[in-house]
């Protein structure tokens, strides 16, 4: 049966930092990075625990201990946290995105993309431990979106009215 979208029990993890952000990164399982990573940069992957950087504006998607890093041209997917917003997948199991968010909102007045992806995590669908670049479920990352698709969307409204 998959994890996902089940909170791991806490394990120690070594501290260290993204090479070029400085962020310490969220700690990733070594099967995500495999899954992930485009075949000349699976030729360098090691054994060593890797991390994930989460900062915007960084091109490095993952990075492990010995200082290897892997950058968003290494990655077979666009990675969200690393796109503009606008378009980004957020739900890499299902397809959720921004762009078919905002117009089921323009179409319906509201999305039902967080109903669609726990229904699919409540039947036991769900792989986001090796399709989601952060490896986590992604239920928090489709709520999150909806609402700013909505906000964005209001502001919009607001500006021309």
């Amino acid at each position: 049966m998959s994890n996902c979208c089940r909170v791991p029990a806490s394990e120690p993890h070594a501290v260290f930092s993204c090479p070029v952000s400085g962020s310490r990164g969220k700690p990733i399982e070594l099967q995500t990075v495999k899954a992930l990573i485009k075949d000349h940069a699976l030729r360098r992957v090691n054994k060593e625990e890797h991390r994930f950087c989460p900062q915007p504006d960084c091109e490095v998607v993952y990075f492990d201990a010995a200082g290897n890093q892997y950058t968003r041209e290494d990655v077979r997917v666009p990675v969200w946290e690393k796109e503009p917003f606008g378009d980004r997948m957020v739900c890499y199991c299902f397809g959720e995105n921004e762009a078919s968010i905002r117009i089921e909102i323009e179409w319906h007045g509201r999305s039902d993309a967080v109903g669609r992806v726990r229904q699919h995590i409540e039947a036991g669908r769900c792989a986001c431990e090796i399709r989601n670049p952060r490896g986590v479920c992604c239920l928090g990352d489709v709520t999150a979106a909806v609402k700013r698709v909505a906000l964005s969307l209001q502001s919009v409204e607001a500006e021309a009215g």
